[in-house]
This record gives structure tokens, C-alpha cells and sequence, in this order.
């Protein structure tokens, strides 16, 4: 059964929307919203215009000459007007809020889209290609005797032959030696590495008799350019026993010790790993010279040493006997970590409901014109928008904090006199910066708390207490 890491799944994954919101960058999406909302408009459109109607009859019965009940009339109208005003107040305020779900779920659509791609780059930089050199082995060859069962004439027959088996020698001590050095990939706007390897093994013929070996060492895994590929043996060069194959015949008496050197240059992906293939390791060093910033060790295997030298880190592994090492391990370049995703569109999601709440605290605590709710919700939209796009270059807290100034400095506008601007001040910092800021932080059901209880007194005492610095 094959498992698969759960980064390789991000990878494999690609970056999409959040599930049944609508986006209104999607024509198709274009398409069935105007196909839903058609009859509701027009419903609408006869509403109003029926209500027009109603009016013009009231006021053509009031200017009809010898009338009757014309203070009966004039009084409904007057009840009319007022009534006519605030449905107008109405129906705009609900046209804001559904414009400002769809422009806010859209947002929230392009900015999870946006971290689900920021994700599957970091995951491809720490689980995707990669430099890796694998340990060499010296193989052998036995004949050892099998069996199988095969039918002759209608009877079953053991049948007893020989095959050829590859063994391998173990490694008496491994020392190697690696310097990285990190250049840019102008293709890929990303990173790639330079490597010099320098690995010296040892092996001692431990086989009773003669046997043929072969030195095998294979090139690292996922190489663009490699080159300078040089296999020795006690200072004298190793041929392959076929061109373009890494296998090297070498003659070792019984007990006899000999020592290997292999060295090359590569450049490949921005992550270098070691792997021992799962075999016990003895007398083992491997020391990483990274010679770059954001360097850190891979797959988790603790070096037993790390040292910085200038802005580079040396990493060195160290182990003594009998000591296996299952996944591939070496050094890769570090990036930011991504903290706290989901959090600006959850916000998006629920600005419609905050945007509701800032406009009713304004409503009962001052006069606003159909002209003031549009700037309003203007101002408090854009802002959002200016959020979203400030938070990936500086930290949202911080782009809260400048929007919150502007937006306290417009609404001070909003007010007639000292009073009334006060007021909108209040009403700004419960109704929308702290609701803002309750979905920012990890502790949002303290904060919205606090500010349902700010905006709870703060209309109970400009409604039930005669203070005179608040009433209007």
C-alpha cells in the first residue's frame, strides 16, 4: 500500500475557491446570479412604482379643488411620506448589504485562493525536488539453489535449479563532505544549488573466498547539470564497466581494506539530502557547509552539531556504530512559515453583518440621508478591500490600525457639531473597528463581546440619561 505525505497531497492539489460562495470573477456565476435575481428586481421595480403611484393619487386628491376631507388626506400623506422614506432608507440599505456580500465574497474567494497557492509553493519547496545522493554500496554476486513446482505429462514435478543473487558489503566508515552554495533561478523566480560532494568510504572484504565486487555509487536524484564525476580507489581513477553506468569493478582479497573517494559538482532544486537506504551506518560523519542564510536541517534528523560561520551554517551528523536511518536527511532552505490562514476571509464572510451593525448604531444615535449610507458603505467596503491587499505586504494589525485613523478622521465629517461627530466616533469604534479586529485576533468572542457591550451602553446612555455633553 502506498502512503502518501501529506505535503505531496498539497502539491497534487490545486489551489481552488471556497466551496458554494459565489464569485462573481466566474461569468458562469455572472450568468445564474442574473438569472435568480431577475424576478425579484422586477417585483421590486413594481413595487416601487406602485408606491409612486399611491403617492401621486394622494396628491392629486390634495390639490383637487372643493375637497373634502382634505386635513384626512393630508395627514395620511404626510404618514405616507415618512412611511415612503424609510422603505427608500430600507431597500438602498439592503441593496449595500447584498452588493457588499457578493463584492465581499468574491474577495474572500480571490484571497483563499490566493493562500491555498502560497501553501502548495511552500510545500513544493520543502517536499518537491530535491538534490539527493544516495549511498554507495559494493555489491557481489552468489549462485544459491531454488526450487519450484512446474507439471510434466499431467504430474506435478519439483524442479531444482540455481540463480544469481546480488549481496552487499557493508561499509566499514563513511566521511563526507558537502559545500552548498544558493543562486537564483531566473526561470522559476526561486532558488537553486550548487553543490561540491566529497564522500570517502572505506570497505573491508569480509567474504571467506574471492568474490568479483563491484564499487556502485548513482548520481544525486534530480540534477540539472552534474559534472566533474570522478570515482578513485587509493588516489587511481575507476572506470565504469559500461559508458553512462555508475557500477566500478574493483579486485579486494579477503580482509583486505581499501578506501573509495568519490567527488562531483551539481546544481539541482534547493534541497540537499543524504540517503543510507535504511542500512546500518557505522563510523559515520557527514558535514553540510550551507553557505547562505535560512538554512536548516531536513526531514527532521537532528544534526549532531550545528555551528554558524558568517551568514552561512554548518551542520555536521555523526554517528558511531550500528545506527539506521530510514528517511533521506541533509539541509534545505527554510522559509517564512505560514501562520493564521482563513482569517481575512472569515472576516470578508461576516463584514456584511458588521457593516449592519456600524449602520444601526449610526442610525439611532444620529440623522443619516440616503446619500450618507452610500458613503458609508463606500468607506467601509474600500476599506476592507485596502485590508486584504495591505495584509500581504505588512501585518493586517498594523494596516488595521492606519485604516481605523482614516476612517475615525472621515466620520468625525459625518456629525453637525461636536455632539453628533462624538457620536460617530463612538459608533465607528464598536461597530466596526472593533468587530474588525475581534475577527483578527485569536481571541475574536472577548473582543466582539466587548464591543456589543460598548455599543449596548453606549446607546443607553445617550437614549435613557439626560447627559447634556451627548444629547443632541
Amino acid at each position: 500500500m502506498r502512503v502518501t505525505h501529506p505535503l505531496y497531497q498539497l502539491m497534487d492539489q490545486t489551489p481552488q475557491g471556497i466551496p458554494n460562495l459565489p464569485d462573481l470573477t466566474h461569468p458562469q456565476e455572472l450568468i445564474n446570479l442574473g438569472q435568480h435575481f431577475f424576478i425579484p428586481l422586477l417585483i421590486l421595480i413594481v413595487l416601487i412604482g406602485g408606491l409612486g403611484l399611491v403617492l401621486a393619487v394622494f396628491s392629486w386628491g390634495l390639490n383637487r379643488p372643493n375637497s373634502k376631507g382634505t386635513s384626512f388626506l393630508r395627514e395620511w400623506e404626510v404618514a405616507y411620506s415618512s412611511l415612503l422614506q424609510k422603505v427608500q432608507q430600507s431597500i438602498l440599505l439592503l441593496i449595500l448589504i447584498v452588493i457588499g456580500f457578493f463584492f465581499c465574497s468574491t474577495l474572500a474567494n480571490r484571497y483563499h485562493y490566493w493562500e491555498q497557492s502560497k501553501i502548495a509553493s511552500l510545500a513544493a519547496s520543502v517536499a518537491g525536488e530535491r538534490l539527493e545522493q544516495t549511498a554507495p554500496r559494493v555489491r557481489y554476486v552468489v549462485e544459491e539453489p531454488y526450487k519450484y513446482y512446474t507439471q510434466v505429462d499431467g504430474k506435478v514435478v519439483q524442479v531444482q535449479e540455481t540463480r544469481k543473487v546480488d549481496r552487499f558489503l557493508a561499509l566499514n566508515r563513511s566521511d563526507i563532505q558537502v559545500n552548498i552554495n544558493q543562486t537564483q533561478n531566473l526561470q522559476t523566480q526561486g532558488n537553486n544549488y550548487k553543490v561540491d560532494f566529497k564522500g570517502v568510504y572505506e570497505v573491508t572484504n569480509s567474504l571467506p573466498e574471492y568474490k568479483e565486487l563491484f564499487f556502485e555509487i548513482s548520481p544525486p536524484y534530480g540534477y540539472t547539470l552534474l559534472k566533474n564525476f570522478r570515482v578513485e580507489r587509493e588516489g587511481n581513477k575507476l572506470n565504469p564497466v559500461t559508458p553512462n553506468q555508475y557500477s566500478f569493478p574493483i579486485s579486494l582479497d579477503p580482509n583486505q581494506t581499501s578506501i573509495f573517494q568519490v567527488t562531483y559538482q551539481v546544481q539541482g532544486a534547493p534541497r540537499w539530502v543524504y540517503n543510507a537506504g535504511g542500512d546500518l551506518l557505522s563510523n559515520f560523519r557527514l558535514i553540510v557547509t550551507a553557505n547562505f542564510p535560512k538554512a536548516d536541517f531536513a526531514s527532521g534528523i537532528v544534526p549532531s552539531e550545528i555551528k554558524t560561520e558568517g551568514q552561512g551554517t554548518v551542520f555536521t551528523w555523526i554517528f558511531e556504530e550500528n545506527v539506521s536511518v530510514a528517511n533521506p536527511f541533509g539541509v534545505f532552505t527554510a522559509t517564512e512559515s505560514i501562520k493564521n490562514t482563513g482569517v481575512i476571509p472569515r472576516l470578508l464572510m461576516l463584514a456584511p453583518g458588521i457593516f449592519l451593525w456600524w449602520i444601526l448604531l449610526l442610525y439611532f444615535s444620529l440623522p443619516l440621508k440616503e446619500r450618507d449610507l452610500a458613503i458609508i458603505a463606500a468607506l467601509f467596503f474600500a476599506g476592507l478591500l485596502a485590508l486584504t491587499y495591505l495584509s500581504r505586504l505588512i501585518e493586517v494589525k498594523l494596516a488595521l490600525a492606519g485604516i481605523s485613523l482614516i476612517w475615525l478622521i472621515l466620520v468625525w465629517g459625518l456629525g453637525t457639531n461636536i455632539r453628533t461627530s462624538l457620536a460617530a466616533v463612538i459608533c465607528t469604534i464598536s461597530g466596526a473597528i472593533l468587530p474588525v479586529l475581534g475577527l483578527l485576533i485569536p481571541y475574536s468572542g472577548l473582543t466582539l463581546s466587548l464591543a456589543g457591550l460598548l455599543s449596548v451602553i453606549w446607546l443607553t446612555v445617550k437614549n435613557w440619561y439626560s447627559i447634556r455633553f451627548l444629547s443632541s
